[in-house]
C-alpha cells in the first residue's frame, strides 16, 4: 500500500485529542487523496457491525464490496444505509453465507461483527482470503480458538486489529500519558475493575416458528443450537454461554485489557474465580449474575466484579477500572476519568472528546455509541497504519487473545471451583488435565473447531 496522504488539522480538537494525535504519529490522523481506494466487506450487519463499518468510511477511502447477515432484512437494511454513506452510492453485494463474500470478491479488509461464537472462523477464513481484519471482542469463546486465530494472523502475514478501543480513547491516552506513565500513582499494587450494568435480560420468552427472512441454522452455526424463541439480536443471545462468555467475556474483557495496556501486563500468574445465578433464576438466561474474578501478577491483584442486579458502588463509574497507587488513585471510564492524589496535590479530572461539529452524521445514527466513535476511528486508523507499515496494530490479535482468554479462564476456574494457571507456550493448564480439556468447546457438526497447528 502507498503512502498516505496526511492532513494533520481535520482529526480530533482539544487537548486531549492532540495527545491521542501525537501517541499514534501518523495513525492519529486523516487520511486524504489515497493512492488506492480500500476494498472492504462486513460480516455481521446489526449494530456494531455497522457502527464499526461507518467510522471506517468516516476516516478512509473505502468501497464497500460486500455485506454479510443471515438476518435479510437486517441485510438490505444495511446495504440501503451503507449506499447513502460511501461516496460511490452503490449498494454493495448482499450475501446470507461469509465463505461465499469471501470467495467471489477481492478484498482488502473484513470487518467482522457477528456473534463471538463465529469469530473465529470468520477471522481465519478471512485472512485466508488475503484480508486484513478487524474483529470484535472478544475474539473467540475459547482458548483455542484464539490460539488458531494469533497462529493463523501470524501464518498469512495479515493485519488483525481487536476492537478494543479503548486503548485508542483520547482521554484514556491522556490518564496513561499524563497519569500512569508520569508517576504520579506511584507503585501501584492493587486495581479493581467492575460493571454494573443491568445486562442479563433475564426473559422467558416461549419458542417459536423461525421467521422464513431468517437463518437460524447459520446464525447458530459451530454453536449448539437452541429452541428458537425470537430474533437474537441485539442483546438476547449475549444472555446465553452458548454463544460467548457472559458478562466477564463482554465486559471485563474492556477492562482488564485497557489496564493490562496501561500497567504493560502480560499473561496473568493465576487466574481465580466465584459466582453464579444468585438473584436473577427466573429467567432463561444462563450466564452469572454475580462474578469477582482475580488475575494475579507479581505484587498486583487486578480484582474484576459484576452485578446484574442492585446499584454501583461509585454511581459516576459504573463501568470502570481504578488503579490505586501509592501516591493516589485512578478512577477511569469510557466517560472520563479522576485522580485523586493522596494527601496534598491537585485532583484531575477529564471528560471524554466527542466530535459533533466534525461528525455531525454521528448524531443522528441509530443506536450509535457517541462516547465510543472517536475512539473507533482513531482505531481504524491505527489499523490502517499497521497495513500500511506491515506492523502490528496497536490492539493486535495476540493482545486480544491474552485479554478474551484471561477472562474464559475465569469462567472456567468459577465452573471448577479452582485457581487456574495457563501456560500459553505448552497451551495447557498446569497440572490441571480437566480443565485443558475446557480449553476447546465442542464445535457443532459439520462444523470443525480450528487448530492451531494446521491453519
Amino acid at each position: 500500500m502507498n503512502n498516505f496522504n496526511i492532513n494533520r488539522r481535520q482529526f480530533l480538537y482539544g487537548a486531549t485529542a492532540s495527545l491521542a494525535i501525537s501517541a499514534y504519529g501518523a495513525r492519529g490522523m486523516d487520511l486524504i487523496n489515497p493512492a488506492k481506494t480500500l476494498r472492504v466487506g462486513l460480516i455481521g450487519t446489526g449494530w456494531y457491525g455497522k457502527s464499526d463499518l461507518f467510522r471506517l468510511i468516516q476516516v478512509a477511502p473505502v468501497e464497500v464490496i460486500a455485506l454479510c447477515d443471515v438476518d435479510r432484512n437486517q441485510l438490505n437494511e444495511a446495504g440501503k444505509l451503507v449506499s447513502e454513506r460511501q461516496k460511490s452510492r452503490k449498494v454493495p453485494r448482499l450475501y446470507n453465507d461469509y465463505n461465499k463474500l469471501l470467495s467471489e470478491n477481492e478484498l482488502d479488509i473484513v470487518l467482522i461483527g457477528s456473534p463471538d461464537h463465529w469469530h473465529a472462523l470468520q477471522m481465519i477464513d478471512s485472512v485466508k482470503a488475503g484480508a486484513h481484519v478487524y474483529v470484535q471482542k472478544p475474539i473467540s469463546v475459547d482458548v483455542m480458538e484464539g490460539e488458531a486465530m494469533i497462529a493463523a494472523a501470524r501464518k498469512y502475514k495479515k493485519v488483525v486489529q481487536v476492537g478494543t478501543q479503548r486503548k485508542s480513547t483520547p482521554h484514556l491516552i491522556d490518564a496513561k500519558k499524563n497519569i500512569v506513565d508520569a508517576g504520579l500513582l506511584g507503585k501501584i499494587s492493587h486495581v479493581e475493575m467492575c460493571c454494573y450494568y443491568h445486562m442479563k435480560n433475564n426473559g422467558n420468552p416461549p419458542v417459536e416458528p423461525v421467521p422464513e427472512f431468517f437463518d437460524y441454522e447459520k446464525w447458530t452455526g459451530p454453536a449448539p443450537l437452541r429452541p428458537y424463541d425470537g430474533l437474537p439480536h441485539v442483546r438476547w443471545w449475549r444472555t446465553f454461554m452458548e454463544y460467548g462468555n457472559g458478562i466477564t467475556g463482554d465486559m471485563c474483557v474492556h477492562m482488564l485489557d485497557t489496564v493490562r495496556w496501561m500497567l504493560k501486563l502480560g499473561w496473568p500468574k493465576k487466574v481465580s474465580s466465584t459466582g453464579g445465578i444468585y438473584v436473577q433464576k427466573e429467567g432463561k438466561s444462563n450466564i452469572s449474575d454475580t462474578q469477582s474474578a482475580i488475575f494475579e501478577y507479581d505484587e498486583l491483584n487486578c480484582i474484576w466484579q459484576h452485578r446484574t442486579w442492585g446499584g454501583p458502588n461509585n454511581p459516576d463509574y459504573p463501568w470502570s477500572f481504578t488503579l490505586y497507587g501509592e501516591k493516589g488513585t485512578l478512577w477511569a471510564s469510557t466517560m472520563s476519568y479522576d485522580f485523586i492524589p493522596n494527601g496534598k496535590g491537585e485532583k484531575i479530572h477529564k471528560d471524554v472528546v466527542f466530535e459533533k461539529e466534525k461528525y455531525p452524521e454521528d448524531v443522528t445514527e441509530k443506536g450509535i455509541e457517541l462516547n465510543a466513535a472517536p475512539a473507533t476511528r482513531l482505531h481504524m486508523l491505527d489499523f490502517l497504519s499497521a497495513i500500511e507499515k506491515n506492523s502490528r496494530p496497536i490492539a493486535d490479535i495476540e493482545e486480544g487473545h491474552i485479554s478474551t482468554a484471561c477472562c474464559i479462564l475465569a469462567n472456567m476456574s468459577m465452573e471448577l471451583g479452582r485457581p487456574l494457571v495457563y501456560d500459553p507456550v505448552k497451551k495447557e493448564v498446569v497440572g490441571d488435565r480437566e480443565a485443558t480439556g475446557l480449553l476447546a468447546r465442542s464445535y457443532r457438526a459439520p462444523y470443525t473447531h480450528p487448530d492451531y497447528r494446521k491453519v
